[in-house]
């Protein structure tokens, strides 16, 4: 029989089994135990585009006017560490982001935000307001000898708030006031990156497992959490400062981390082999709860040709976290920058992305109602079925979407597996009845992509600049017949930003398409909280 060995470094270990039967009742058991995903604010289901760094206050308005002027759509442009004054975070290097706020708030007059990236180390300097108070009233993770700790990250010697302790993360959530981090607006958001923490002369590249936190504990105890408070943290900042859902990525996390906001996969290449291995990363995620996340388009490190930028992006939209980003050393690579071809066929494919919008956000909705993941593996919704046991290169976007997308250079066509049922190809409507395996021949414009019959989206199909401009859109319902002539989908709509859905202020709608002729809107069943995402 199988066998699995445990250990924990502190001695101390909770074992929770979960009975299950079925991997969505697995979930939702799951989900009662560590919380599920927070309602996130609909632009963060937009695209995000990022690089380490965009260079000044012109480059991000280029930048900006770029995807206007190539007609692509995107919801979030991200500034990494340079734009700091010498690593101080929040704070601005004057010299190339002089108005920091006139910049927000023109990227924001287009219906789009902006991020910034917040770290857990704090650089040591005396004139450094936040580093001098925090020091002051001893807010620092300490050595065994009570002094403070002392390592090595981005700014050189750094010490790092000790936000195991309550009183700390209280006194962190509110530097993100708007009269705290000057140069701020409503609509600048935050990212967390190197919070397991990352101490670069640390054991391990991170902290001695002898330091002391909050109470007297030592760190080998809250290793794994750490990084999740700070992240909490940081998100109870946000939330006050603007009375909305929060939007803060992270890259460190642990178990209820969903309760708080995104992660990704982290610093990964530009390489098919991380390409294809994004896929199977970031549905495991979603089985542990971590649903909203996503891999870096177009890989961190290396320089993408034009096939593979692609390619990514073609996957990248099913997402659940859809970001490109790239490091410092790396050529630019912006959505049009890999000649006409590859713009037009980029521009589709994130296009789809905001297409889907309203069926991407009726999954989330039911991530954060019973922790169903918005990605899945074949197996999750088809268990009895052995062929989906270990594909890893095809994935379903909820119970209705099934992507087998381009995975291999210079490819010509997709082996393509679908299980037992109807299915309509959604570029060209054909159908096809499972269990079936079959040669999908593709050019560099095809993304093998599935309706399942039974079910019915919603989609908004006009092409806008970002989700803001698609808020009074009409609405296109796709109904794809069983073999019967049935359907049945669902579809969830609040403001997109405030909490006021927790006190009734939504709409969901149950679709119902009964023996090919007859269309009915009525509220929610069972059948349709399956259809819109509920396991």
């Amino acid at each position: 029989g199988a066998s699995s060995h445990w250990m924990a470094e502190s001695g101390a270990m909770d074992l929770f089994l979960i009975p299950g039967p079925s991997p969505p009742a697995v979930l939702r058991q799951y989900a009662a135990l560590t919380g599920t995903t927070q309602m996130p604010p609909q632009f963060a289901l937009g695209y995000h585009q990022c690089r380490w760094n965009y260079r000044d206050e012109d480059d991000v308005a280029q930048v900006d006017a770029g995807f206007d002027t190539h007609d692509i759509p995107y919801d979030v442009l991200w500034l990494d560490i340079e734009h700091t004054d010498g690593k101080r975070y929040m704070t601005w290097d004057k010299s190339v982001f002089p108005t920091p706020k006139r910049m927000i708030d023109d990227v924001a007059s287009r219906g789009r935000k902006m991020v910034t990236i917040v770290d857990p180390h704090v650089k040591k300097d005396e004139n450094y307001a936040i580093y001098k108070e925090a020091e002051q009233k001893r807010f620092y993770v300490q050595k065994p000898d009570g002094t403070d700790f002392d390592g090595w990250c981005w700014p050189g010697s750094s010490t790092y708030l000790d936000v195991t302790s309550p009183k700390v993360r209280e006194w962190w959530a509110g530097k993100f006031a708007l009269d705290s981090y000057h140069g701020s607006t409503t609509d600048l958001y935050i990212w967390n990156d190197m919070n397991e923490p990352s101490v670069f002369n640390g054991p391990e590249v991170t902290m001695q497992k002898d330091l002391m936190h909050h109470g007297g504990v030592e760190h080998r105890e809250v290793h794994n959490a750490f990084g999740m408070y700070y992240h909490a943290a940081t998100a109870d900042g946000i939330r006050r400062r603007n009375d909305e859902r929060p939007f803060v990525l992270s890259r460190a996390f642990f178990a209820g981390t969903q309760r708080v906001g995104p992660i990704w996969t982290g610093d990964n290449a530009a390489d098919w082999d991380h390409l294809r291995v994004s896929l199977p990363m970031v549905m495991t995620l979603g089985l542990t709860g971590l649903t909203f996340s996503g891999a870096d388009v177009g890989g961190f490190f290396g320089n993408p040709d034009a096939e593979l930028m692609t390619r990514w992006y073609q996957m990248g939209i099913y997402y659940p976290f859809f970001r490109g980003h790239a490091h410092l050393d790396t050529k630019r690579r912006e959505p049009w920058l890999f000649g006409d071809d590859s713009t037009a066929l980029i521009r589709a494919a994130i296009r789809r992305r905001y297409q889907l919008m309203p069926y991407l956000y009726t999954l989330f909705e039911a991530a954060h109602r019973e922790g169903a993941p918005v990605t899945r593996a074949l197996w999750y919704e088809f268990p009895a079925d052995h062929h989906t046991l270990d594909k890893e290169d095809a994935v379903m976007l909820g119970p209705a979407v099934l992507v087998h997308p381009v995975l291999h250079a210079g490819a010509t066509q997709v082996t393509v597996y679908l299980p037992e049922g109807v299915w309509y190809d959604m570029d060209t409507n054909a159908v096809h009845r499972g269990p079936k395996t079959f040669d999908y021949p593709v050019t560099m414009a095809d993304t093998p992509t599935f309706v399942r019959g039974g079910y019915i989206i919603v989609r908004r199909d006009r092409s806008r600049r970002s989700t803001a401009a698609m808020a009074a859109d009409p609405f296109t319902v796709i109904v794809a017949p069983d073999e019967a002539g049935n359907a049945v989908g669902e579809v969830y709509l609040d403001d997109g930003k405030s909490f006021q859905y927790q006190t009734g202020a939504f709409s969901r709608r149950a679709l119902t398409f009964t023996a090919f002729s007859k269309l009915e809107c009525s509220a929610p069943v069972a059948a349709s909280a399956a259809a819109g995402g509920v396991g």
